[in-house]
């Protein structure tokens, strides 16, 4: 059923201008949100159980345009919702997991600054995290009748277990330090060095008296000792949403691609195991990216055996209890209550301010199904921003027969860009003309 409550008009332009370019919207995504019930419950188990200091890692595996980053948003809006803190960053050529040039450092620092919580949820939270972190410990000193340092140091004893923990509570014990002297440089440089910012540890030893830095080989140790320290701050937990996988699957480089692949099954291993506490991983990708024998995921054995599919699960039955969610398609009637959603979005609310009626609707839909086929509503990226195209001009030409525009639009089929390989950039050169398993070596008589 349709909401009746107005929305506002900043959610309602977030909403329609990001669905117009094809991205996923920041805010709203309740009132657009249709199917994939079975997935959000089995999601929220996993929030659950992330707070309750517990692990979890999913592959979110859909085609090109069928929803999967939605989702995934939508399952970070859910998280933030339940007190976790929640870092979301897209790979790119230049954001990996794992890298000699820098480009794992860059993932870390990306992710780092678009931290969020419930009260912040654009993105920016560390400083905030790090302050309630301080605060906490300063009302505890005062019950207690100690020196808020000396609680600092205390609970971040168990930190120090961890690779690269007495470093890093060494850094928030700066930022205290910088916080009661009012020394702001020195609670800026403690941020800079949790943010990754420190491009030298002789810089980071200068401004802080530390002998590490967050580089391309401890990304994933940071990860972890980040999910501790958010839970030491009074939050459930740390959910890390990386999108886009597709960009390791384009690599040129078979040597750098399995290095990726290595920290994925690093961190497959940890979360079903449990040992990363707090810590909760969401990887999108298409099929191709997990599938594929040669180039995917399971070109790589040891996580093949891992993400592979339940034999039982056939003829229907689904098996949603292991690492790997297929996005399961939406359905005719799921796309017509999307598209009253959207309709009933554009209208801020309000039904007074249809720009279409009902069988307009099924018109559309019957439209795209001569055009496309069920794809319309497989991957329905395409269908979204042509009905609110539909809208646009509806609402700006007013007198317009929503029935004579439908006869000229064009819908087109998604066609995923993604697949081709990377160029090879100056770290993978030498190892892409080493013979692997992508290239045959050419010789000379």
């Amino acid at each position: 059923m349709t909401e009746t409550r107005p929305i506002r008009a900043k959610d309602r332009d977030a909403i329609v201008q990001s669905l117009r370019a094809g991205v996923v919207p920041r805010r709203g995504q309740q009132h657009i949100q249709v199917g994939r019930q079975k997935e959000l419950e089995v999601m929220l188990g996993d929030v659950e159980r992330l707070a309750d200091g517990g692990s979890s890692v999913r592959f979110i595996v859909g085609a090109f345009g069928s929803g999967k980053t939605f989702f995934l948003n939508l399952v970070r809006s859910v998280a933030l919702e339940r007190r976790l803190v929640a870092v979301h960053a897209d790979l790119t050529p230049d954001r990996r997991l794992f890298s000699t040039g820098g480009h794992a450092r860059a993932l870390y620092a990306e992710l780092m600054r678009n931290m969020s919580h419930r009260s912040k949820p654009e993105g920016g939270a560390l400083p905030g995290v790090v302050e309630r972190f301080a605060s906490s410990a300063v009302h505890d000193a005062r019950e207690r009748g100690v020196e808020p340092s000396a609680v600092i140091h205390e609970r971040l004893q168990s930190l120090s277990e961890l690779v690269g923990g007495y470093d890093f509570a060494q850094v928030v014990e700066c930022y205290w330090r910088g916080h009661d002297t009012g020394d702001e440089a020195l609670q800026s440089n403690a941020i800079r060095w949790l943010r990754a910012e420190f491009a030298t540890r002789t810089d980071a030893r200068k401004a802080l008296g530390v002998r590490t830095i967050v580089d391309d080989a401890t990304v994933y140790d940071h990860l972890k000792l980040m999910a501790r320290f958010v839970r030491l701050a009074g939050y459930g937990g740390l959910l890390v949403c990386l999108d886009e996988l597709v960009n390791l699957y384009k690599m040129a480089s078979g040597r750098a691609r399995n290095s990726n692949y290595e920290q994925i099954l690093r961190v497959l291993n940890d979360c079903l195991q449990g040992t990363a506490e707090g810590a909760g991983f969401l990887f999108g990708g298409t099929p191709e990216f997990l599938t594929d024998t040669r180039r995917g995921l399971f070109s790589y054995e040891a996580l093949q055996s891992r993400l592979g599919e339940n034999a039982f699960a056939d003829g229907g039955r689904v098996d949603l209890s292991g690492p790997v969610i297929r996005l399961s398609n939406l359905t005719p009637e799921d796309m017509y209550v999307l598209l009253m959603n959207l309709r009933h979005v554009y209208a801020e609310g309000d039904t007074e301010k249809y720009l279409v009626p009902d069988e307009a609707l099924k018109a559309f839909m019957e439209h795209c199904d001569r055009r496309i086929g069920d794809a319309y509503f497989r991957t329905p990226r395409n269908t979204v921003k042509e009905f609110l195209h539909l809208l646009a001009v509806l609402e700006q030409n007013p007198g317009t027969e929503w029935s004579n525009l439908l006869q000229n639009m064009d819908v087109a089929d998604e066609h995923n860009p993604d697949l081709e390989p990377l160029p090879e950039d100056a770290e993978e050169a030498e190892d892409a003309r080493e013979p692997d398993d992508d290239d045959l070596a050419s010789f000379r008589l």
